[in-house]
């Protein structure tokens, strides 16, 4: 009987079933039906039309910086009147909290990350829209010459834009953008970057239908 190892067309198949399988389209095309999987089963209260992330490190040490995030939501479910923000990081990343509309009215820490309840203050309906502001202050959390700044999609999300704005007297040396489950690392171009008034420069990413349950990384040097 002919040994398959031997035979030369089934191992031209072989060779080509373990180029398809270790393809960059294959593990695009299993991550793109995984994402529409788990989003065609989401039970969540809402879905974001658009998630705009920025950390403004406004002292050159990164003992201060001021975190705002931007949400355009549509409502999944009637009778909503409470939802849920988290956060986490080093040092004190509840040094101020504000959110509008809403109140944050409790928190409590889950794992290493914090879940912060807001009451809406009103009832919303399926289909309802709203925007979410919320701003935190963030004192001694980057102060090492590597920082890290990360949000995770926990509800289908449309477009998302995260930015890291540098101070005038320390710009970063390096900026990567890291999809941290499918273990993808980007590099910023200049098309990336944005000169700001008083010589700040932002970092700004932006990625259109991220994938659910995925964490996003800003990793800079400076």
């Amino acid at each position: 009987m002919p040994v398959l190892a031997d035979n030369p067309s089934t191992s031209n198949l072989l060779s080509f079933l373990s180029l398809l399988l270790n393809s960059t389209f294959l593990q695009s095309l299993t991550s793109q039906v995984l994402n529409y999987w788990n989003a065609s089963h989401f039970r969540g209260t809402y879905k974001v039309e658009d998630h705009q992330i920025v950390l403004d490190l406004t002292t050159a040490n990164g003992r201060t910086a001021i975190y705002t995030k931007r949400q355009q939501v549509t409502f999944l479910q009637d009778n909503v009147f409470a939802i849920q923000d988290q956060a986490w990081g080093d040092g004190d990343i509840f040094a101020n909290y504000t959110c509008n509309p809403g109140v944050a009215v409790d928190r409590y820490k889950e794992g290493y990350r914090w879940k912060i309840l807001i009451s809406l203050r009103r009832t919303y309906n399926r289909n309802e829209t709203e925007q979410f502001n919320i701003e935190r202050t963030v004192t001694e959390g980057f102060t090492t010459p590597i920082g890290n700044f990360q949000t995770q999609i926990d509800h289908p999300t449309q477009d998302l834009t995260m930015s890291v704005i540098f101070p005038e007297s320390r710009h970063p040396t390096g900026v990567t953008f890291i999809e941290q489950n499918a273990k993808r690392t980007h590099l910023f171009g200049n098309e990336d970057v944005i000169p700001l008034s008083r010589g700040r420069m932002q970092y700004q990413w932006h990625i259109h239908k991220p994938h659910l349950y995925e964490s996003y990384i800003l990793r800079w040097e400076w």
